[in-house]
């Protein structure tokens, strides 16, 4: 007989063996769709992520598959790419286009190959990569959208920025800042055209002022205005300019801001003074009159225009941020303690994320957007809960202090608001100290008996609780007190201020049913008091603080009733649907109204409607009016990052209307979910 030794045989199928396992498991692993294309018979073989990815229930295919599922108007582009590496003598190709999904719709992906030849250099296969690029493509379309509202946003001011990067030695100027120095939009710019345009009557004090931005031991805001003298045309003109220097560490990098060409309003207060020098002081009283009129109503039309944009981008931030907190706190749950470093990242993300939160809730409370949402809230916890801010506000030369009633009881107040009524008289106060002083913001109970008081004058007999901010300023003459609440009445110069502060403070404190108090003297300072109603019925003080009663937010994450969840944003409502999930309801989720009407229509067990506000065609509103038509029964919860006056009347919300804002927290939603429930009728 004869024996072979196949020992050599055995181990190198065992090699081959071990590369396609390694292969397989790699392709599995993988979030790109892998393709290998045996170019003879034009046979596909694909992994599991063209399933995953785009809804194709394929593991092999053919060349003509893949290209028929290619766009129309990139299928003869990118045909003629892939056969030029072919037929060519190249290795790689690569392209972007659309690849069409089992469902119809169109992802952007970007495609890779290598191509494998034989020992003669034919062709023999091509294997490759297909990534999903529709999520960065979102992204990047998003942040076109939120860069051209800047850009409206800068053009419905009348502004031009600028930016000077002190490490490159460049100098950034749109078409309109070059126009404030009389230059053409398509000449390049540098600091010496900075400098040398400016009238030199201006340039020491402007140069200082720039010099002052860039030192990082001060570190000064940029606030100056001056004239500069056109280099193309030689016309004068005024402009003002604010900004800011962005330091690393310390060394400052940049310098950037706005400017806006002030000529004309320059030009209004030279004749206006020409016209005080001629003519008799009525006359001169009635045009000054006038005059104050037309640039307030100037102003607040600017103001309106500016905060229709800003509602709208925070908006769009809240939507954002909801598919970021919401996910976060998803995944610190799951998580649990199993990996401590983990979850650290984990909540510092959370707590970036928040704080981006609540610059959007001041956007909203800037634009007016923001409907009064009173609930018993710790005036004492919210005044703490502003000392950083405050300090930041206030700058080195004001001393805060803060002197918070031991105990003081709960007031009913729409928290953000307030927040910004006390920054308000805060900024205010600070105002009346150019050379730094001392603020106290104070809070106290107080009941007045009769009225009449003499410590309470004007102030109508009742239960409140109190919030002071006293300064030790210039103070107020009595004639000025008086007027202190007038719309657009303001003792500050031109461009300090709009005269709105204490205007918006009263309304809110009016809106709130409270009242409002100055005691100002010459030479010793001012204290505004806001008296805010107490309620009624006092809740506890694990209630009014906000600490965990009864129901915790462990317990109030269960149920097993169905829910049915709508909201045309995917990631928003898919974060919903898993939160849900993760408490234990079942969950339905839709678009849009029409189908939402048609899943309640079906599924007679939905207790909640669980809806967005602001949607395409139909809102939330008329969502919920329709829904409530066909099922008095049902419970609605409405989730918003800004309404747009849909749920509220005069500026406050409707009665029995349950709200949850964007972005919300995994706890806020189990708790809002479960108290809306549980609601008795």
């Amino acid at each position: 007989g004869t024996s072979l030794d196949i020992t050599e045989r055995k181990m190198a199928e065992a090699r081959h063996l071990e590369v396609e396992e390694r292969y397989r498991l790699a392709a599995r692993a993988t979030n790109d769709a892998i393709w290998d294309w045996r170019i003879a018979d034009g046979h596909v073989i694909w992994n599991e992520a063209l399933t995953t990815l785009f809804g194709h229930a394929h593991s092999a295919t053919d060349a003509r598959w893949w290209l028929d599922h290619i766009h129309p108007d990139d299928r003869a582009r990118v045909d003629a790419g892939i056969h030029a590496v072919i037929d060519g003598d190249g290795d790689t190709w690569s392209a972007e286009y659309r690849f069409q999904r089992a469902d119809g719709s169109f992802a952007a992906v970007l495609d890779r190959g290598a191509v494998l030849r034989g020992t003669a250099g034919a062709p023999v296969r091509m294997i490759g990569a297909m990534l999903d690029l529709s999520g960065r493509k979102a992204a990047e379309a998003a942040l076109a959208e939120s860069e051209e509202r800047l850009r409206l946003a800068t053009e419905a001011g009348d502004m031009g920025f600028w930016d000077v990067d002190l490490v490159q030695d460049v100098l950034i100027w749109p078409a309109r800042t070059k126009a404030m120095f009389g230059i053409s939009p398509d000449v390049p710019v540098s600091m010496r055209d900075f400098y040398g345009g400016i009238h030199p009557d201006d340039l020491a004090m402007t140069s200082a002022a720039f010099a002052a931005a860039a030192d990082p031991a001060r570190r000064a805001r940029y606030d100056v205005e001056y004239r500069t003298i056109g280099k193309e045309d030689g016309v004068v003109r005024w402009v003002a300019a604010k900004g800011m220097g962005l330091f690393d560490g310390d060394r400052c990098v940049r310098v950037v801001g706005v400017a806006i060409d002030i000529s004309a309003r320059k030009a209004a207060d030279a004749r206006l003074q020409e016209l005080n020098e001629h003519l008799e002081s009525r006359v001169a009283e009635e045009v000054a009159e006038r005059t104050r009129v037309e640039d307030a109503l100037r102003q607040s039309q600017k103001m309106e225009a500016v905060g229709q944009l800003t509602g709208g981008i925070a908006h769009d931030f809240n939507n954002m941020l909801a598919t970021v907190i919401g996910p976060l706190d998803l995944l610190a749950l799951r998580l649990g303690d199993s990996d401590a470093r983990a979850t650290r990242y984990i909540d510092m993300a959370i707590d970036g994320a928040s704080r981006a939160a609540q610059l959007t809730q001041r956007l909203l409370a800037f634009s007016r957007q923001q409907p009064l949402q009173p609930v018993q809230l710790d005036v004492n916890q919210l005044v703490a809960g502003m000392s950083d801010l405050l300090v930041h506000s206030l700058g080195s030369r004001i001393h805060l202090q803060t002197v918070l009633a031991a105990d003081l009881s709960p007031a009913f107040a729409d928290a953000n608001q307030l927040e910004n009524v006390i920054l308000n008289l805060a900024v205010n106060a600070r105002d009346a100290m150019p050379e730094g002083g001392d603020l106290k913001v104070a809070t106290a109970n107080c009941c007045i008996d009769a009225p009449g008081d003499d410590a309470h004058p004007q102030v109508p007999p009742g239960r409140y609780i109190l919030i002071s901010v006293s300064d030790t300023g210039h103070g107020m003459p009595p004639e000025v007190v008086a007027k202190a609440f007038d719309p657009f009445f303001t003792t500050k110069g031109v461009g300090q201020g709009t005269g709105l502060g204490l205007s918006q403070v009263y309304g809110f404190v009016k809106q709130s049913t409270g009242h409002l108090r100055i005691a100002s003297q010459v030479g010793q300072g001012t204290t505004v008091t806001v008296y805010l109603p107490r309620p009624v019925a006092v809740l506890d003080t694990a209630d009014a603080t906000g600490a965990q009663g009864p129901e915790s937010p462990a317990a109030a994450r269960g149920g097993r009733e169905l829910i049915l969840v709508v909201d045309d944003e995917p990631a928003v409502r898919q974060f919903s649907v898993d939160a849900l999930s993760e408490m234990g309801y079942p969950v339905l989720a839709a678009e849009g109204a029409d189908t939402a009407l048609a899943l309640l229509d079906a599924h007679p067990a939905i207790s909640l409607l669980f809806t967005d506000v602001v949607m395409p065609q139909v809102n939330g509103r008329e969502l919920a009016d329709e829904a409530l038509r066909r099922r008095p029964d049902l419970r609605v919860l409405f989730a918003t990052g800004y309404s747009r006056n849909a749920l509220e009347h005069d500026g406050v919300l409707d009665p029995a209307v349950h709200v949850i804002g964007k972005p919300f927290t995994l706890e806020d939603l189990a708790l809002r979910v479960r108290a809306v429930l549980a609601e008795v009728r």
